[in-house]
């Protein structure tokens, strides 16, 4: 998955600009219809989903898949994950779009807009492996002791990351992945040598 990203970097712009759209509009939404938590529910459940399948991931940033087929596949996956209602006819809707490439980008704004709207601070975590429930609500006291508000955690698990975590707050970023720390050890002893 590495690999993806880092070749779609150039398109990072456009696809943050359009999952920022996106996710504005099905937020307004929510918030006019008063689904928040159902739409929040089902927006976890679709995360979830995308993060356990390399083959949901796959379909929906290829271009290779026709319009047709891509929409069909994604339905049939709402469907059968039970996401419904506002989610399942916003995702119907981007499919229709050719936009599902940008889902990823929208679940992270759309927890971003929800974190302002409770009055919460968005920390994108990633770690190498999933945290427990306990080390979760561990983290959020202690990020919310530096930054005095409630943190709302975006977790990514990446095990390149070896182990420890890369927390980013707004433009503040706190590395203590052990993969950090082999690299600098590498840089430093190749200055020694």
């Amino acid at each position: 998955m590495a690999n993806q990203a880092d070749t779609s970097s150039s398109n990072s712009g456009v696809v943050s600009g359009v999952a920022e759209r996106y996710a504005s509009a099905l937020f307004d939404l929510a918030v006019t219809e008063k689904k928040i938590p159902a739409v929040e529910k089902d927006l976890k459940r679709l995360g979830a989903l995308l993060d356990g399948s390399p083959d949901l991931q796959r379909l929906i940033k290829s271009p290779v898949f026709a319009a047709d087929d891509q929409a069909s596949a994604i339905s049939a996956v709402l469907k059968k994950a039970k996401i419904t209602g506002l989610v399942a006819n916003f995702i119907n809707v981007v499919a229709g779009n050719r936009r599902l490439f940008a889902v990823p980008g929208m679940l992270v704004s759309f927890r971003q807009k929800l974190a302002e709207h409770r009055g919460e601070i968005n920390a994108q975590v990633t770690v190498a492996h999933k945290l427990t429930p306990a080390q979760s609500k561990e983290l959020k006291t202690t990020l919310k002791g530096v930054v005095g508000k409630d943190v709302a955690l975006d977790v990514t698990v990446d095990p390149s990351l070896l182990g420890g975590m890369v927390v980013k707050i707004g433009s503040r970023q706190i590395d203590t992945s052990l993969k950090t720390k082999l690299s600098s050890l590498k840089l430093a002893l190749k200055e020694v040598g």
